[in-house]
C-alpha cells in the first residue's frame, strides 16, 4: 500500500458520508452521529439529495456538489450504488473510502463481473484506495475521528486493534471500555480487499502513538506480504494476534466469512511464530492480553514472584505457571530473612509466599515492597481472595500506593489478582484506574504474564545467531532439477524411494539400499543379491495405505519368504479391488534399527502460506495438522533447532532416550537440507519421509514419497518467506588483484560482521554512523544480519584471512519504502582496504540491484568530511548537493533513466 495514501486513511483533514441520512438506525445517520460524537474537528460533509441538513449539518445533494475535495469518503449507500459511487469519487480527487456495504462479492452484474470488482477496477484507475467492502469503519481516539458504525467512542490509549470480523470488533471495544483500556487506531478490515493487513502494519510498526497492535484473523490473502510487514513491525512492538478457525469445521466457516482462502491451522501458527508474533486462542485469552499490554512494561526476565493471602489459589496460579512452561525461582535468602522478620511463624516459607489468610493492607505492602527489592524477580503476581479480616478495597490502594512509589516499578512488572465478583469488583476497578493489570482468575493472570514471556522468547529467537553449516549442507540443485524435469517429461508425477535416491544423496540425504522388481521371481533375486533379511513393499498407485493390504513385510530371511510373502501381497491387491494397478515390488535390505528411533518428516503445500515442513512421530494414522511440529522454510540451524524443541514440548516428537536414537545436531542438519531442497526445486509439490531412522549422527531414509507439480512454477514467491538470493553472489577482484565474493549477508554472518565493526577506525565509525558512536551489540547486530530480503538488501565483500577464514572487507545496505520508489543506502569499508575499488564494487551492485528491482531512485546522505564517498557517488552518475545547515552530502541517483 501507498504510505502516501496510507497517511491520508490515518490523518484526514475532511470526511464526506455518501448516503447521509436522518432517519435513525441507517447507517448514514449512525455515521453521522459517531462522527459529530467523537469530536472530529474538520469538515464533516454528508452527502445526500434527500435531506438539506443531516444531524444539523449541512448536507450536500452529489458528490460533485462539495465544497472541497475530502480526503476521506465513507460510503453507507446499498452495494448496487457503490461502484458509481467510487468512480465518482476517485474522480472528483477523493483519495480513500470506506465501503460498509456487504454482499458485493456474491452479487453478480449484467455484465458478469462482482460489484465488487467493479469496484476495485474504479478505485485502482485513479489510485483510490478502499477499505472493505464490508466494514464496520475505523475510530482514530487521537484525532478524535469516529467513522465507524460501533455503538459506542473509543477512549484514547496506546494499542492498535485490526479485525477482519465486525462482531469481533464491538465485543473488543465493549469490553475495553468497560476495563477502561484505550486504543490508537480501531480498524475493521472487512472483505480486505484492497487495504489489508500488511499494509496496516506498515503503517502502525512505524506509528508512535501505537505501542501494541492487535489482529484478528480469518484468513491471509497476500501470505509474503503480511509475513514481511509482521516480522518488521514485531521487532519495534508486541503484535498479537488470534485466528479463527482452529476445526477444519471453524475453517470452512472462517472462509465463508472472508471468501479468503482456508490454509492449515498448524501453519498459520507457525507463520505467527516465525514473524515474533504471539497467538492467543479466544477471546478470554485475547482480553488478558490487552490488560496485559495496556499496563506493563517489557520483560526483563521469565522470573515470576507470587504473594497470596491462601494457599489454593497460589497452588492453582503455580500450576498454571508450570504448566505453561513457565519458572518460578527460589527467595534469596535475604528476601527469606526479610519475609521470616514480617510474617507469622506459618507462612510458606518458599515461593510462592503465602501472608496468611489474615493478611490486611500493611502486610500486603510490606511484603510486595520485599519482593520488589529482590534482584531475583522479573514480575510479581499479587493474589487476593475475599476475606473478613481485611477490605479488598484497601488492600488493593495499598498495593497500588507501594508499586507507584517504588523504585523498581519500571524494572519488575507487578500483576494483581482479586478473585470474587461482588467483595473485590472495586478494588479491580481501582486497579484498572492505577493503570495496573487486574485478572479475574489466578490462572488467567498466570496466563497473561505467559503470554508477556512467550513474546519475550519469541524476540530472543528473532535475534540469534544461528550456528554455521556451510561444511555440512551438501546440495546439487542442477543435477537434482534435471532428474526431475525429466520425471515430468515423462509424466511421472509421484516418485518412490528406488527413484529418488540419487536425488536425495545430492542434498546429503542417505535412502536405505532400494531395488524395484516388476514380479514376485525377480524380488527373489533381487534379495538374493542385497543379502537377507529384507522388506518387501507392495507398488500400486491405486492404494492409498500400504497397511490395507500388510502391503509391507519386513526381516523376511530367505527365497521361500520372500516370494510367498510377495505372492500373497498382489493377491490381497487384487482381492481388494480387481482392477487395481500393480507396478512392481520393492525390497530393500533391512535397517539395523537396534537402538534407533522412527519418525516422520513431511512437506506439504499450503494454499495460504506454500510449501510447509512437518515433524513428527508418524504412523498410518497421522495427521500432520494435529501430530507433527510446523515450521516454514527457509530453515536454519537455529530455525530447526526451535522446531525441535517445539515437537519435543509439544509431545508431537518423543524423546524415547534410546541408546542411539535423536541427536539434535543431525536431526537439524536433516532439516535444513530438506529446507534446501524444497527452495531449489519448485517441481516438488509434496514430500513425505516415512519413517526417517535416526540412529545418533546417522539418519537414513527408509520410504521415500515425492510428488511433483504438473505445472511448475519456478517463481521463488511460491515460499511465504524470501529465501537467501543466492543468485547474487558475485566473485570480483580489487585493483590489487585480490579476489572477494560480493554476496547478500547472512544472518551467519554476525559474528564475523560485528569484527568488521569493531574493525573500523574512529574516523570511519565517526562518518559511517554521523558522529560518535559505541560499538554495535549483538541485538544491534541481529537486526543488520538477520534481514528480510523481500524488503531489503545487505551486500558484503568478503576474502579468506592467513587462516583460511572468511573476513568481511566491506558492507552496503539499502533499505526500501514500501511503494518502492525510493531506497536509501549507507556503506563502509574496512580502513585497510580503502582505495582498492572495494566502494566502487559495492555500490555498483547495490545500483544493479535495485534498478533490476525497479526502484525509481537510491538516495545515500554523508558528512562533509567524507569527501571520498562524494566523489564516489560523482563517478557513478549521482547528483550530489550540499545542505550547508545541516552539514551533509545527499547523493541522489535516479535509477528510472539508466540504461538497463
Amino acid at each position: 500500500m501507498s504510505q502516501r495514501t496510507v497517511h491520508t486513511l490515518f490523518k484526514p483533514q475532511s470526511v464526506a458520508v455518501i448516503g447521509a441520512s436522518n432517519r435513525p438506525q441507517r447507517a448514514g445517520n449512525v455515521l453521522i452521529k459517531n462522527l459529530l460524537a467523537g469530536g472530529f474537528s474538520g469538515p464533516i460533509m454528508p452527502v445526500t439529495p434527500k435531506y438539506h441538513s443531516v444531524m444539523g449539518v449541512l448536507a450536500y445533494p452529489n458528490i460533485e456538489a462539495l465544497p472541497l475535495k475530502p480526503d476521506l469518503a465513507i460510503v453507507c449507500t446499498a452495494a448496487s450504488k457503490v461502484p458509481a459511487i467510487i468512480e465518482t469519487l476517485a474522480l472528483f480527487g477523493c483519495k480513500v473510502a470506506i465501503v460498509m456495504a456487504s454482499g458485493m462479492a456474491d452479487t453478480i452484474a449484467e455484465n458478469g463481473i462482482s460489484l465488487r470488482e467493479q469496484m476495485q477496477r474504479h478505485a485502482s484507475r485513479y489510485g483510490m484506495r478502499i477499505l472493505g467492502p464490508n466494514s464496520l469503519g475505523m475510530i482514530l481516539p487521537h484525532i478524535g475521528l469516529n467513522a465507524s458504525l460501533a455503538h459506542t467512542q473509543a477512549l484514547t490509549g496506546k494499542i492498535a486493534f485490526v479485525s477482519q470480523s465486525a462482531a469481533i470488533c464491538t465485543t473488543v471495544l465493549d469490553w475495553a471500555n468497560h476495563k477502561g483500556i484505550g486504543f490508537s487506531s480501531f480498524i475493521s478490515l472487512g472483505d480486505a480487499h484492497d487495504i489489508d493487513f500488511d499494509e496496516l502494519l506498515d503503517y502502525l510498526g512505524r506509528d508512535p502513538k501505537t505501542h501494541a497492535i492487535l489482529l484478528y484473523i480469518d484468513s491471509i490473502n497476500e501470505r509474503r506480504l503480511f509475513l514481511s510487514a509482521a516480522r518488521a513491525a514485531s521487532r519495534n512492538k508486541p503484535i498479537l494476534v488470534i485466528k479463527s478457525g482452529r476445526s477444519r469445521e471453524g475453517a470452512d466457516a472462517a472462509q465463508l466469512h472472508t471468501g479468503g482462502l482456508c490454509g492449515n491451522d498448524a501453519v498459520y501458527e507457525a507463520a505467527f511464530r516465525r514473524a515474533g508474533m504471539l497467538r492467543v486462542n479466544d477471546l478470554i485469552e485475547l482480553f488478558a492480553a490487552v490488560e496485559t499490554l495496556a499496563h506493563s512494561s517489557p520483560l526483563q526476565g521469565e522470573r515470576l514472584g507470587i504473594i497470596s493471602n491462601g494457599g489454593g489459589p497460589a497452588v492453582l496460579a503455580l500450576d498454571q505457571l508450570i504448566l505453561s512452561g513457565g519458572k518460578l525461582p527460589a527467595l534469596s535468602s535475604e528476601i527469606h530473612q526479610q519475609l521470616d522478620q514480617l510474617l507469622p511463624h506459618s507462612w510458606s516459607g518458599q515461593n510462592p509466599v503465602d501472608i496468611g489468610g489474615d493478611a490486611d493492607a500493611a502486610r500486603y505492602a510490606q511484603a510486595l515492597e520485599i519482593m520488589m527489592n529482590s534482584d531475583n524477580l522479573d514480575a510479581i503476581l499479587v493474589l487476593y481472595s475475599p476475606s473478613a479480616l481485611g477490605d479488598s478495597l484497601q488492600v488493593a490502594k495499598a498495593v497500588a500506593d507501594t508499586i507507584a512509589q517504588h523504585p523498581n516499578r519500571h524494572k519488575i512488572n507487578v500483576l494483581t489478582n482479586w478473585s470474587g465478583e461482588d467483595s473485590t469488583y472495586q478494588a479491580r476497578k481501582h486497579f484498572a484506574q492505577s493503570g495496573l493489570p487486574t485478572y479475574r482468575t489466578p490462572e488467567g493472570a498466570v496466563g497473561a504474564f505467559m503470554h508477556m514471556v512467550q513474546y519475550r522468547r519469541n524476540q530472543k529467537l528473532l535475534h540469534e545467531v544461528p550456528l554455521s553449516t556451510s561444511d555440512k549442507i551438501l546440495n546439487d540443485p542442477e543435477f537434482v532439477r534435471r532428474h526431475l524435469q525429466h520425471a515430468l517429461s515423462q509424466q511421472k508425477f509421484i516418485l518412490e524411494t528406488h527413484e529418488s535416491s540419487s536425488l536425495l544423496a545430492a542434498y546429503g540425504l542417505n535412502t536405505i539400499e532400494t531395488w524395484f522388481a516388476s514380479n514376485a521371481e525377480q524380488a527373489v533375486t533381487l534379495a538374493q543379491q542385497a543379502g537377507y533379511p529384507v522388506a518387501l513393499k507392495i507398488q500400486s498407485p491405486d492404494l492409498h495405505h500400504k497397511s490395507d493390504v500388510h502391503g509391507v513385510m519386513l526381516n523376511l530371511a530367505s527365497d521361500l519368504e520372500v516370494m510367498q510373502a510377495a505372492n500373497a501381497m498382489i493377491h490381497r491387491v487384487v482381492s481388494l479391488d480387481p482392477d487395481a494397478e500393480i507396478q512392481g515390488l520393492i525390497v530393500q535390505k533391512m535397517a539395523l534399527t537396534a537402538g534407533a528411533q522412527e519418525i516422520r518428516i513431511a512437506v506439504k503445500n499450503d494454499p495460504v502460506f506454500g510449501p510447509a515442513i512437518f515433524l513428527g512421530e508418524g504412523g498410518s494414522e497421522w495427521d500432520p495438522s494435529q501430530d507433527a511440529a510446523v515450521a516454514l522454510p527457509p530453515l536454519n540451524m537455529t530455525l530447526a533447532r526451535y522446531m525441535v524443541i517445539q515437537a519435543l514440548k509439544t509431545k508431537k516428537l518423543k524423546d524415547r532416550h534410546l541408546p542411539l536414537g535423536l541427536n539434535m545436531e543431525a536431526l537439524c542438519i536433516l532439516l535444513t537440507q530438506i529446507s534446501h531442497l524444497i527452495i531449489d526445486c519448485p517441481e516438488i509439490m509434496s514430500l513425505d519421509l516415512n519413517p526417517v531412522l535416526c540412529a545418533g549422527q546417522s539418519i537414513t531414509l527408509l520410504d521415500v514419497n515425492i510428488q511433483l507439480h504438473e505445472t511448475v512454477n519456478d517463481n521463488l514467491t511460491r515460499l511465504a518467506i524470501s529465501p537467501y538470493p543466492k543468485e547474487l553472489e558475485q566473485l570480483a577482484t580489487l585493483k590489487n588483484g585480490q579476489v572477494v565474493m560480493l554476496r547478500p549477508i547472512l544472518p551467519e554472518d554476525e559474528p564475523k560482521h560485528l569484527a568488521f565493526d569493531h574493525a573500523l577506525s574512529d574516523e570511519d565509525r565517526y562518518k559511517r554512523y554521523f558522529g560518535v558512536r559505541s560499538k554495535m551489540t549483538h541485538e544491534e547486530m541481529a537486526v543488520l544480519t538477520q534481514i528480510d530480503y523481500a524488503r531489503e538488501m545487505a551486500f558484503i565483500a568478503i576474502a579468506k584471512d592467513p587462516q583460511g577464514e572468511d573476513l568481511t572487507l566491506g558492507a552496503i545496505r539499502g533499505s526500501i519504502d514500501p511503494d518502492n520508489t525510493e531506497a536509501e543506502f549507507a556503506m563502509a569499508v574496512r580502513s585497510d582496504h580503502q582505495g582498492k575499488g572495494l566502494g566502487t564494487l559495492l555500490l555498483k551492485k547495490l545500483i544493479d540491484y535495485y534498478q533490476h528491482n525497479g526502484t525509481l531512485m537510491l538516495t545515500g546522505f554523508t558528512m562533509f568530511e567524507n569527501q571520498n564517498m562524494a566523489n564516489l557517488a560523482k563517478q557513478l552518475g549521482f547528483s550530489v548537493t550540499f545542505d550547508m545547515d545541516e552539514r551533509l552530502i545527499k547523493m541522489q541517483l535516479d535509477l528510472s533513466s539508466l540504461t538497463p
